[in-house]
């Protein structure tokens, strides 16, 4: 528990922060805590989030207010408790009951009430605080819960993002879980870059993106080009399937340390107005500031050519397109975009790329070497197996090399035999044929 010491100092903290605003209140103090923020230096998740953005006094104790009920639920109502012995209703104090959770929830009012009290300019102070254009908010670490029509925007939760919720308490932030809110799965591969057999241009091409994302840091902060360049990085891959697309993302990831998540396109695009947009939407407020790679396959059906308005049906898609425009733009990380055709996707996307890199399908000398590193070492390849002359034969992608191996593989184990014959991966490659329609 590596946030145990800091959490502790912290909810300390808060609570005489709080106590302290309720005892000026009753007159019982002249004036309330604002020494801060209280935290040790100690290396732990909790001091290097704190020290990455260095909060107000303030930022602090909103942070703090946040984060309580996800540790101490009963952190409010002991305190109104205690405040109110004979129990009663205090509204200047804030705060709503959920529908789970039973003690009391923090609002913009809570903040309103333990940072300004009664001081009119502290309380504007404080709104501003909590304003979407305050970094708070802007990179999504803490925001207003939406309230309906009419009723004061502060009295809607303090919500913390639910990652920096487990950065402060238990350290570690787990991956986000495919959901409606968030329709992308984390993909990652066990295979390295010598697994992957690509022609030598696609190959240089890959290395430059590696490159960028490795020394991308360097070059906009230390270097200040940040004035000059945008931070995200856009690349269209395109290319037959099975040519390696989505490895090649999968490997990128694993060797700068990024997350890859490939968007589940099916759960983005709809026939409702406006929807498309909200799920873009949700799904970039979530990346934003991660440096995740978002990989976009079979990108054609959300990042398709623009058609002439004919209707009111091309007007929304076209808005659509240049919504999504828009906000590749403004991700400050890594989006890749498969298609199976270059021609397919809007110039307007193409003219963003940094990288276009097209994966062909494979010559004789590469499918050779799929060839050779695709069956286990455990199976004993027979004498009338010709590994160039089947390269050269037949014209297969890498995946579907794999494909014939696998399906050779098994019946070989089926049959209890340990020779694979020409034969029988010629029966692998038929089938394959067939099943690619050729």
């Amino acid at each position: 528990m590596p946030n145990l010491a800091n959490l502790t100092t912290a909810l300390a903290y808060l609570r005489s922060v709080v106590a302290g605003r309720l005892q000026v209140q009753d007159g019982q103090a002249e004036t309330e805590t604002n020494d801060g923020p209280a935290y040790a230096r100690d290396g732990s998740p909790f001091a290097e989030f704190m020290a990455r953005h260095e909060p107000t006094f303030a930022e602090y104790v909103l942070l703090l207010l946040a984060l309580v009920p996800h540790v101490q639920p009963a952190f409010f109502s002991q305190l109104m408790a205690e405040h109110l012995p004979d129990g009663g209703d205090f509204p200047e104090f804030g705060g709503v009951r959920g529908n789970s959770h039973r003690g009391l929830l923090p609002t913009g009012e809570t903040a309103q009430f333990v940072l300004a009290g009664d001081d009119l300019e502290k309380r504007l102070a404080v709104q501003h605080l909590l304003s979407p254009e305050h970094w708070l908010a802007r990179k999504n670490i803490l925001q207003l819960e939406p309230v309906r029509e009419g009723e004061p925007r502060l009295s809607g939760r303090l919500l913390l993002d639910p990652e920096v919720v487990e950065q402060l308490t238990s350290g570690t932030i787990s991956k986000p879980r495919f959901s409606t809110d968030f329709p992308a799965e984390a993909i990652e591969t066990e295979l390295d870059w010598t697994d992957l057999v690509l022609h030598p241009s696609t190959r240089r091409q890959i290395r430059e993106i590696e490159h960028w994302i490795t020394h991308s840091p360097t070059l906009l902060q230390e270097w200040d080009m940040k004035k000059r360049i945008k931070a995200g990085y856009r690349a269209l891959f395109y290319g037959p399937p099975g040519t390696g697309k989505t490895l090649t993302a999968s490997l990128l990831g694993k060797h700068t340390g990024l997350d890859v998540f490939r968007i589940d396109l099916s759960r983005v695009v709809s026939k409702y107005i406006g929807e498309t947009e909200k799920n873009l939407s949700r799904l970039f407020d979530k990346a934003e500031n991660k440096q995740w790679i978002l990989f976009f396959d079979e990108a054609d059906a959300l990042f398709g050519k623009r058609t002439g308005i004919r209707d009111a049906h091309d007007k929304y898609a076209n808005q659509e397109v240049a919504y999504l425009l828009q906000r590749i733009e403004g991700y400050n990380g890594v989006v890749i975009l498969a298609s199976n055709q270059r021609a397919n996707i809007d110039e307007a996307f193409t003219r963003r790329f940094q990288s276009i890199v097209h994966f062909p399908m494979p010559r004789p000398e590469e499918r050779l070497e799929v060839w050779r590193k695709s069956f286990p070492p455990q199976i004993h390849i027979a004498a009338d197996v010709d590994w160039p002359q089947l390269a050269a034969r037949y014209e297969l992608t890498g995946a579907g090399i794999l494909n014939v191996a696998h399906f050779c593989a098994i019946e070989l184990l089926a049959a209890s035999a340990t020779e694979m014959t020409l034969k029988r991966i010629e029966e692998g490659i038929h089938r394959e044929f067939v099943k690619e329609g050729k």
